[in-house]
C-alpha cells in the first residue's frame, strides 16, 4: 500500500483571482503558493485547497465528454466546513457572491447550511455542536 504524504482538495473556478477572494473573504483561507499562473494553493487550516483556473466549456477529462460549467451543479464530493460563527458565515457567503440554499438550525445536533460559491461549486457549513 502506498504511503500518503498529504491530501489536498482541488476546486475548479473560471477566474482564479475571484476564487481566491471568495474563499479568503468568507473563510479566511490564505494563499500559500502559486505553483502555476492558473493555480493557487490555499491554507484552509487542516487542509490545503488548490484552486485551478479552468475555462467554462473546457473538457473536464480526456476520457469524458463532460464540459466544465459554472452554473450551480451537483457533485457527490464537496467541502464540509465546520466553524464557530455560523450566522456570520452565512452573511459573508451572500456578501461575497455565493448562495445559501438551505439552512437547518434544529434538525440535527448542529446547524448546517447547504451553500455554493459564485462558480456553482457546492459546500456545507456547520455550526458548533
Amino acid at each position: 500500500m502506498p504511503r500518503i504524504s498529504a491530501v489536498n482538495l482541488s476546486i475548479d473556478v473560471p477566474d482564479l483571482e475571484a476564487g481566491i477572494l471568495f474563499y479568503k473573504l468568507v473563510f479566511g483561507f490564505l494563499e500559500t503558493s502559486r505553483p502555476l499562473p492558473i493555480m493557487a494553493v490555499l491554507d484552509a487550516g487542516n487542509l490545503s485547497i488548490c484552486l485551478h483556473e479552468k475555462a467554462q466549456g473546457s473538457h473536464s477529462s480526456a476520457s469524458s465528454t463532460d464540459l466544465r460549467r459554472y452554473d450551480r451543479h451537483w457533485t457527490p464530493v464537496h467541502l464540509d466546513i465546520h466553524l464557530e460563527d455560523f450566522e456570520s458565515c452565512l452573511k459573508s457567503i451572500k456578501r461575497a457572491g455565493g448562495a445559501v440554499e438551505s439552512v437547518y438550525r434544529t434538525q440535527a445536533p448542529r446547524s448546517v447550511a447547504f451553500c455554493s460559491d459564485p462558480f456553482g461549486n457546492g459546500f456545507c457549513v456547520l455550526g458548533p455542536g
